[in-house]
């Protein structure tokens, strides 16, 4: 029920996992999945936002003059994406994309080699945010996700909306050089430089600790004072700060939640935990673990190892019919690629909803002590997910 770094099919194109061990598919049959697209008819769409919020958007370019870029230090100092969510006033700000064109060729190419897909199959995908919306009144946590390593910020988008949409700031985080393609302000994408470079488990856990530093930053940058760097930064309620993310970007929560103490509570959807959780916990920080079912009843021994560890409020679930991309927007966009999701029982729209549901309580309950019934124990109404004892 965690983050596997293989893949049977890469046919399944945007699976969110590493290049570095992902075995690519003959020639013929990336070629023929990618024909198989009907160029002028795909569209896909994210579902909707349950909350009672509309959502605004604002995309912030943010330097980290004080720290050279650990992947690529000849570039300079380390530069981030970030996609900021948050409660806005209806009807307000123009449409946002889900990604911008050279993101989404080079996630394509990346993915299918000889692919032919259209980048448009993706830069029209239908989200529900409107870039440079008016903000609504009052102040909210602020929620910072990280993705899949290999993946880009956007594979998030969904889960992003909806937090917002329930009255939370959100900050989604591209992490340079570690996914198919970051695009800055100037024009320029970014390759990933690391995919195929992570050999040990010492270099997954480098990895992990360096989004940690990302995070920690990004929240230095939304609530400095008395200038930030992002222009609604009074929306954000200091004292209210958690993180999650998904497969590396889940792992990444654990060294996160370990060295900045602004960080309240932390979620992993799917991520094998490549810094393990301590003898000494994580602070009695609380702790959500979401992960899909592996055969034959199999763990993630770096789950089993740190579930006993955690020293706080924690909940670890498994929900039936998932693969490890189920977390993320990405099988709703297979389905409307048409394209294979292998492993996959679970429609698209329910395993998101799903990860929407549990996540947003989460946070409801950790970071605006509203209570959660709904994270007791197994409800009729959710069948597919169950409780580790």
């Amino acid at each position: 029920m965690t983050g596997i770094r293989t893949t049977a099919a890469l046919a399944a194109l945007l699976l969110a996992l590493p290049l570095s061990v992902a075995a690519a598919p003959p020639a013929g049959a990336a070629q023929a999945a990618a024909a198989a697209v009907a160029p002028a008819t795909v569209r896909a769409e994210l579902p909707r936002p349950t909350g009672p919020y509309a959502v605004g958007q604002d995309v912030l370019e943010l330097v980290d003059r004080d720290r050279t870029d650990p992947w690529v230090p000849a570039s300079g100092p380390r530069r981030l994406m970030v996609s900021v969510y948050y409660p806005a006033r209806a009807d307000t700000g123009g449409p946002a994309p889900y990604m911008t064109p050279g993101a989404a060729r080079m996630l394509l190419d990346a993915k299918l080699p000889g692919n032919t897909i259209p980048t448009e199959a993706l830069t029209t995908t239908r989200t529900w945010a409107a870039s440079g919306a008016r903000p609504a009144p009052g102040r909210y946590p602020l929620v910072l996700l990280s993705p899949g390593f290999t993946m880009p910020r956007t594979s998030l988008t969904g889960l992003a909306e909806d937090l917002s949409s329930h009255g939370y700031v959100v900050a989604l985080v591209d992490h340079t050089y570690e996914n198919t393609g970051t695009t800055f302000p100037d024009g320029t994408t970014l390759p990933c430089v690391m995919c195929g470079q992570l050999r040990s488990p010492e270099d997954w856990a480098g990895l992990d600790r360096s989004r940690a530093r990302d995070i920690s930053f990004v929240i230095d940058q939304l609530t400095a004072r008395p200038h930030p760097a992002w222009r609604h930064s009074r929306m954000i309620d200091p004292t209210r700060i958690g993180t999650a993310g998904h497969s590396a970007g889940g792992a990444a929560t654990v060294p996160a939640l370990l060295a900045d103490d602004r960080i309240r509570a932390g979620a992993d959807l799917d991520g094998t935990m490549d810094v393990p959780v301590p003898a000494t916990g994580l602070g009695g920080k609380p702790f959500l673990m979401i992960g899909h079912p592996l055969p034959d009843g199999a763990e993630d021994t770096s789950w089993t190892g740190s579930w006993p560890r955690l020293d706080g409020w924690k909940r670890w679930l498994t929900v039936a019919g998932t693969n490890h991309a189920s977390f993320t927007d990405l099988p709703v966009l297979l389905d409307a690629l048409g394209l294979p999701d292998a492993g996959r029982s679970l429609p698209a729209p329910r395993a998101l909803q799903l990860t929407r549901t549990y996540v947003t309580a989460f946070f409801d309950l950790h970071l605006k002590d509203v209570a959660q019934p709904l994270l007791d124990g197994p409800t009729p109404q959710n069948p597919e997910v169950t409780f580790h004892p």
